[in-house]
C-alpha cells in the first residue's frame, strides 16, 4: 500500500511545501482570500457580487465617467467590466447612455437607487474592517497599515502601471481614453 503524501496529511494552517521559500506571500494569499469571502457574504446581502462595490465607489467618488476610463481606472479586463455593469444595470444601480461630448463613447453613472446603496456599503466594510482587525491596538493597525502600503508600493511595481486597485485617482474631466 503506497505511503500517504504528507503535503495531504498535513493540518490546513501549515505551510506547504512549495510555499517555504514565500510563507509571507502565503499567509498573505489565505487572508486575502478569506477577506474576499467574508466581505462577499456581507455584499450578498445588499445584492452585490464582490468587486462590484469598487466599481460603485469609483462612480460615487468621480460621478459620470467614460466607461472606457472606469475599465482603465479598475484594472481589470473589459469584459469583467461590462458584465459588472451589465448585472448592475439590471439591478437599477448604475445607468450608461452615450457621452453628449462623443456619442461613440459610453458616460456610465450611479443611478438614485445606486447612491443609496453607499452607506450600506461604507457599513459593510467598516463592519468587516472592525471584525479583521478585533484584538489589535491603534499602534499595530497603523503599523499594519504602513506595511501594507508598502507592500503595494512594491506590488504596484510588479504588476505593472496597468494595475488599478478599484479606488484612487478619477478618470480625467471628459473620460480621457
Amino acid at each position: 500500500m503506497p505511503e500517504k503524501d504528507p503535503a495531504c496529511t498535513a493540518a490546513a494552517d501549515s505551510l506547504p511545501s512549495a510555499a517555504r521559500g514565500g510563507p509571507l506571500s502565503y499567509a498573505l494569499s489565505r487572508v486575502a482570500r478569506l477577506h474576499r469571502i467574508a466581505a462577499g457574504r456581507r455584499l450578498r446581502e445588499l445584492g452585490l457580487y464582490p468587486g462590484q462595490e469598487f466599481l460603485m465607489m469609483a462612480l460615487w467618488d468621480c460621478g459620470p465617467v467614460r466607461q472606457s476610463a472606469l475599465i482603465q481606472s479598475l484594472g481589470l479586463d473589459p469584459s469583467t467590466v461590462t458584465k459588472m455593469l451589465q448585472r448592475l444595470e439590471q439591478c437599477g444601480h448604475v445607468r450608461r447612455r452615450p457621452d453628449p461630448a462623443d456619442r461613440r463613447a459610453v458616460l456610465v453613472e450611479a443611478t438614485e437607487e445606486g447612491e443609496a446603496l453607499r452607506a450600506r456599503v461604507e457599513g459593510v466594510w467598516s463592519g468587516l474592517e472592525e471584525d479583521s482587525l478585533a484584538g489589535l491596538g491603534t499602534a499595530d493597525r497603523d503599523e499594519l497599515m504602513r506595511l501594507l502600503g508598502r507592500l503595494e508600493e512594491n506590488l504596484r511595481h510588479e504588476a505593472g502601471d496597468g494595475a488599478g486597485d478599484g479606488a484612487g485617482d478619477c478618470p480625467p474631466p471628459g473620460g480621457g481614453a
